[in-house]
């Protein structure tokens, strides 16, 4: 089956390679400075600890719009001609490229329309219209959006601002590495996460150019790895949920997918579980909040530890911009995982003082118990026995092992769960 692209239409040959390079990309800068935040390169001595890495953040969560993406729009917008600012422009997105094309376009006081599809969340619409772009709802999924869009475009007369598979967007994008190295020159290897794959090949561009030789990654996650199998000479075959929903791509840019393979730069896949992992460490270690996309990069560090131990490590944090709740469940499941958090399960006889005793056992080792659920009557397996759940809060799991050990010891039967 062939592929598709946004607009859902079969996609084009791979093209002849742009110029794309380090002038391109420092001009870029050039264009973009002032409105797009020159974010900070920080040591983190926690993730570097965490991996055997010595690892920097570049930390691109603190955009404007809480992600990466306003580089390539602000350069993109920036390159519109008299005509096109005239008339307008227009992108499709369900997240940060929504918001980018919108701040920026309102900041030159062009016109900006953003199809959405229909699912979006109601957060991400509001925000997008805050910046005054008019947005329109239409389409169960991408590709309808995009199709929408591009018909838009040709009836109205639009620019289509493209995510990823534009050069004017890609150049933008390696603005990113180029102000990383200038601030920590000493990095060695870059990872870098992959949707479309226009920040992995800006980035790409600009370290590969500053210091040849230098090791470039991208990463996608296992759900949607479409770049690496196509560079892999594989069918795409993606789909699936996923924390990293703002690299959930299946159709990646061509240009991107051209320049990638001619350089010969190698995408790692990494498991869900690993992205999870790595929201909880940037959050409780480097103390730096990251949506799933923008963990993405650790994540590879975590998963792939022998190509980047001891190594001068460059990770993008690229956006920051991940629901309340989902964070809340990602760093809960972690302290499980670590066993931080433990979940006890017992049946118990039913007599006054077992859960007094209970208590008293954990309370003796410094355990803290955090949620109690007691089922005396319709619960448990007979009328003389009680079913008991405890949720009890630990310093590491050593001290957990010692809290069951001592429950054990007093002829509890005691499961995890």
């Amino acid at each position: 089956m062939p592929l598709r692209n946004l607009t859902g239409a079969t996609a084009a040959p791979i093209p002849a390679l742009v110029p794309l390079g380090l002038e391109e990309i420092r001009a870029a800068a050039a264009r973009i400075q002032g409105s797009v935040i020159r974010t900070p390169t920080l040591y983190s001595d926690a993730v570097s600890r965490a991996t055997g890495a010595k690892v920097w953040l570049k930390l691109d969560n603190l955009q404007a719009t809480g992600a990466f993406k306003e580089r390539g729009a602000a350069n993109r917008i920036a390159l519109l001609s008299a005509r096109e600012r005239a008339a307008g422009v227009i992108a499709m997105s369900a997240g940060n490229h929504a918001q980018a094309v919108a701040r920026h376009a309102a900041l030159a006081g062009i016109r900006a329309t953003i199809v959405m599809p229909r699912f979006t969340p109601a957060t991400k619409v509001v925000r997008t219209e805050g910046w005054g772009a008019h947005v329109v709802l239409h389409g169960e999924s991408l590709a309808e959006a995009a199709a929408h869009a591009h018909d838009l475009a040709l009836r109205e007369g639009l620019t289509f601002i493209h995510p990823y598979d534009d050069p004017g967007v890609i150049a933008g994008q390696g603005t990113l590495a180029l102000e990383m190295l200038e601030d920590a020159p000493e990095i060695s290897v870059l990872a870098v996460p992959v949707g479309g794959g226009g920040l992995l090949t800006g980035c790409a561009a600009a370290a590969l150019e500053l210091h040849p030789g230098m090791t470039v990654f991208g990463v996608e996650v296992e759900a949607y790895g479409a770049m690496a199998q196509r560079l892999g000479g594989q069918p795409v075959a993606v789909g699936g949920p996923t924390v990293a929903e703002g690299i959930a791509v299946r159709d990646v840019g061509e240009l991107p997918f051209a320049w990638l393979k001619r350089q010969g730069v190698e995408v790692l896949v990494v498991p869900e579980r690993a992205v999870e992992e790595a929201i909880a460490l940037l959050a409780e270690g480097a103390k730096v909040v990251a949506e799933g996309a923008g963990a993405a990069a650790l994540a590879a560090v975590l998963t792939y530890p022998e190509r980047f131990a001891g190594r001068a490590v460059g990770l993008p944090v690229t956006g920051g911009n991940i629901d309340a709740r989902a964070l809340s469940n990602v760093l809960l499941r972690q302290l499980l995982r670590d066993g931080r958090i433990l979940r006890l399960h017992f049946d118990i006889p039913d007599r006054p003082g077992m859960l007094a005793d209970i208590s008293a056992r954990i309370s003796a080792l410094g355990g803290n118990v955090i949620e109690v659920q007691h089922q005396q009557l319709f619960g448990a397996p007979t009328v003389q026995s009680t079913e008991l759940h405890l949720m009890v809060e630990v310093r590491d799991a050593a001290q957990g092992q010692a809290i069951i050990a001592a429950l054990e010891a007093g002829n509890y039967v005691v499961r995890r769960g």
